[in-house]
């Protein structure tokens, strides 16, 4: 979507926040009609929202293609059975929903391991096919016991996951750390500084693996880490504490929470000989394959977002990620509709707000709303248009054609 008129748009900016709703992010989000709350843990993504979420996943689609994984779209519904193979159903049966119809059971996906496994040993038998690089956005189900950070902690929460597979343990290492870089850039595109952190493996994994933290005060995570080099350490396997020397080098460790964004697991060959899942190796042996699994949490980084880049007057968005890039203010109908008219033939993203409404109100909304560039048309300006940036005090007045050319690429 390139350009739409507020005064069409469903969901728009509200006062009504639900009362047991105490994060940021879901606060802003709901007060600025990105999201609606459908209860604790459930959110849907109104056209804002999912204009947002559109634009994170296809910067991490172009990241994981760069890699050389592939695309694809798995099934939410599971049979018992496949769980069964791994001991999972049992093991997991906290976090996963489980539900019985016409006397079989099925689970709702927390996570798709299994299922790439399936996918691996159905398809792939010869070491020719190998690595298999394959990674899915879709809706992720958790039975969340703490479902109180808006869309940081979900129960129904949209998630990339991309799955490896590969004939050695060194293969699978390498891919490992190659995803770590991939990862470290992505979120380095939409504006957010991570730390790699050592943590454990849930009911994923008994291994050690590794996390995305984003240190920030209201997250619910807490990480120890080396002020001089890259020694992170989730609390709940860290073996040091604040002050301590770092154990890779001189410097000294500090503390902070952290929002995790995203994570990394290997398991080796663990699920793929419960499954079966291997390859016929260039000796003719059976070859049990090598299992890397690979996350982000989609509408979690969208709510880490607006954690860390908002401020008094509401959400601050990066450029790339905001559901458009300039929100035209018209405050002289006429004039508006003329400069809204050239702003979609150039090809500029712009929300207009064509509302019959107080210019405080839309201004106020505005900086709610967040887009980067705000313009405001009025009699007052004449035959200039003020522009501001969302992170700037002080607008400049410009012609129509230097805006243009200024918020085009």
């Amino acid at each position: 979507m390139l350009f739409m008129r507020y005064s069409k748009l469903f969901g728009k900016t509200t006062k009504n926040i639900p009362k047991d709703e105490v994060s940021l992010n879901a606060k802003l989000l709901i007060q600025a009609g990105y999201v609606d709350k459908l209860m604790s843990g459930s959110y849907s993504l109104l056209p804002l929202g999912r204009l947002v979420e559109l634009k994170l996943e296809q910067i991490v689609r172009e990241e994981m293609n760069k890699i050389g994984s592939e695309e694809i779209l798995m099934p939410l519904m599971h049979p018992k059975s496949i769980w069964n193979e791994t001991g999972r159903w049992d093991k997991a049966k906290d976090i996963m929903y489980q539900l019985e119809k016409d006397g079989k059971e099925y689970a709702i996906s927390f996570t798709h391991e299994e299922i790439f496994l399936d996918l691996v040993r159905k398809h792939s038998q010869s070491y020719r096919d190998f690595p298999i690089l394959a990674y899915h956005f879709s809706t992720k189900f958790r039975n969340e016991p703490r479902a109180k950070s808006g869309i940081l902690r979900c129960r129904e929460f949209i998630m990339k996951d991309l799955y490896s597979a590969h004939l050695t343990e060194k293969e699978l290492d390498e891919f490992y750390w190659k995803v770590a870089d991939a990862y470290k850039l992505i979120f380095e595109r939409v504006g957010l500084e991570t730390k790699v952190v050592e943590s454990g493996g849930g009911v994923f994994t008994e291994n050690i693996t590794h996390e995305f933290q984003v240190l920030c005060d209201t997250g619910e995570d807490l990480i120890f880490y080396c002020e001089k080099c890259d020694f992170a350490q989730n609390k709940e396997i860290a073996k040091v504490k604040e002050g301590d020397k770092c154990p890779k080098c001189d410097g000294k460790i500090e503390v902070s929470n952290g929002i995790e964004v995203g994570n990394i697991f290997r398991f080796g060959t663990l699920y793929s000989e419960k499954m079966n899942a291997f390859a016929i190796d260039k000796n003719n042996k059976k070859q049990f394959v090598h299992l890397g699994s690979y996350g982000i949490g989609i509408t979690r980084l969208m709510g880490t977002l607006v954690e860390v880049g908002s401020d008094e007057k509401g959400i601050v968005w990066p450029e790339n990620v905001a559901p458009f890039k300039a929100h035209l203010v018209g405050l002289d109908k006429e004039k508006s509709d003329k400069v809204y008219a050239e702003l979609i033939k150039a090809g500029v993203e712009v929300l207009y707000d064509d509302r019959e409404a107080s210019p405080g109100e839309k201004l106020a909304d505005c900086d709610l709303i967040g887009i980067p560039y705000r313009l405001v048309v009025s009699q007052k300006s004449g035959d200039k248009i003020e522009l501001k940036k969302r992170t700037e005090e002080k607008p400049d007045l410009l012609s129509l054609d230097e805006i243009i050319k200024k918020l085009m690429p």
